[in-house]
């Protein structure tokens, strides 16, 4: 039983401050809404996108990554079990990068005809590069002072 008080006061335990909301709102705001358009939009935003990207499986895998986003988004939004909620965004994120938007350095992104090179990549890498960055943020400082985290563990713990 200790153990696991244990790993779960070290995935809550956060010092940072209260602020870290407004990386929590916009992060897990747009994981949320992008979960559910792919539901509402599956054949733009959905299946139809991932299968024209050329991802095996994309009537599984779609609805998959979805159900990912949505859940991760809310428990991010929410600050419950922030670290652990992030964990799966940053694949998501690192597979969207890789998946979509790296082949427009080299002007092959099914998504993106007629788009090429670096400025064009850095574009369109935008959104991806800033839910990548405020994961990895929240992976590495937790919720803040203002969550869910912070009330279980009672604020306190260290940083990891």
């Amino acid at each position: 039983m200790s153990t696991n008080g244990n790993w779960l006061a070290r995935i809550t335990a956060t010092t940072a401050p209260g602020s870290v909301v407004l990386i929590r709102l916009y992060v897990g705001a747009v994981f949320l809404f992008e979960g559910i358009l792919k539901f509402l939009r599956p054949e733009t935003l959905g299946t139809g996108r991932f299968d024209k990207t050329g991802i095996p499986a994309a009537g599984f895998v779609a609805p998959l990554d979805g159900v990912f986003e949505i859940g991760c988004g809310a428990l991010i939004l929410v600050g419950l079990l922030t670290r652990l909620a992030a964990i799966p965004m940053i694949v998501d994120m690192i597979g969207a990068l890789l998946i979509t938007k790296l082949p427009i350095l080299w002007g092959t992104a099914a998504l993106f005809t007629g788009k090429s090179g670096w400025w064009d990549f850095v574009h369109e890498s935008r959104v991806d590069l800033a839910q990548l960055c405020g994961s990895l943020f929240l992976l590495i400082v937790g919720a803040g002072a203002y969550s869910a985290d912070a009330a279980l563990g009672q604020g306190t713990g260290s940083r990891r």
